[in-house]
């Protein structure tokens, strides 16, 4: 009756995760860039009593995951508004180091630095910031991320890919850091760039709330169970020591 219990525990601690993260992917379904977080939940088998057949099935807390869904596309026809197709990343500088983003919406500076909407520098391939002439004329982005003024190349926009498998962190929202090192998109034709787009939030939010109300249920579910088994165990205790 108790593994009962403990198995019900379980399946809450896994719901209690699952309404966090899709709280937070509400609250991004209109950040541009942000790629929503999902959870894979594992099944874990422990024996129970002498029976070393007899096995009780518990949920896992789960791990999270990106959403490598891209977001829809929004033409801005803004000169240094981009948008990546396919599954890579820009990089910026920031205190605590090289982020990635899909926030393409990016300023030049009066210096001419090409920086984020937060004001980060913008990193090229090889993770230096990226210069451009400020009395130059409008730059021209190729879909290879090069970024050419008055008919000359003057830097490159950096895409890099990561695995997020092996674990990552938010940053602001639309940025991640990632415990593997980003490595730089070389002659992928499968990555582009799209000057004058910005990508939305892969965020579905009908389906997000449909999962919300299906989250709830199950967890009033759950607590019903969870009663129940205590009313039982209740009643067991109270026979039991009256039949003493």
């Amino acid at each position: 009756m108790q593994s009962g219990i403990y198995v019900s525990l379980s399946s809450q601690m896994a719901l209690e995760r699952r309404l966090t993260t899709i709280a937070d992917n509400m609250a991004n379904v209109n950040t541009v860039g942000f790629r929503a977080t999902e959870v894979k939940f594992d099944e874990m088998l422990s024996k129970t009593g002498n029976d070393q057949n007899a096995q009780i099935a518990f949920v896992s807390q789960g791990n999270d995951y990106l959403s490598t869904k891209n977001g829809e596309l929004a033409q801005t026809n803004n000169a240094l508004d981009f948008a990546i197709k396919g599954d890579a990343w820009f990089a910026i500088d920031t205190p605590v180091g090289q982020v990635l983003t899909r926030d393409g919406r990016f300023t030049m500076t009066d210096t001419g630095e090409l920086v984020s909407v937060k004001g980060f520098p913008v990193l090229d391939a090889g993770g230096a910031p990226i210069q451009l002439n400020r009395t130059g004329g409008p730059p021209e982005v190729g879909a290879d991320g090069k970024i050419m003024q008055d008919g000359r190349q003057v830097a490159t926009l950096g895409l890099f890919t990561a695995d997020v498998r092996n674990g990552f962190l938010r940053y602001e929202n639309s940025g991640v850091t990632t415990v593997d090192t980003p490595q730089p998109v070389v002659d992928d034709p499968e990555i582009s760039v799209m000057q004058g787009y910005v990508e939305n939030s892969n965020v579905n939010g009908i389906s997000q709330m449909t999962q919300l109300i299906q989250v709830n249920r199950a967890f009033e579910s759950v607590s019903a169970l969870i009663r129940d088994s205590e009313s039982s165990m209740g009643d067991a205790i109270k026979i039991l020591g009256g039949s003493s």
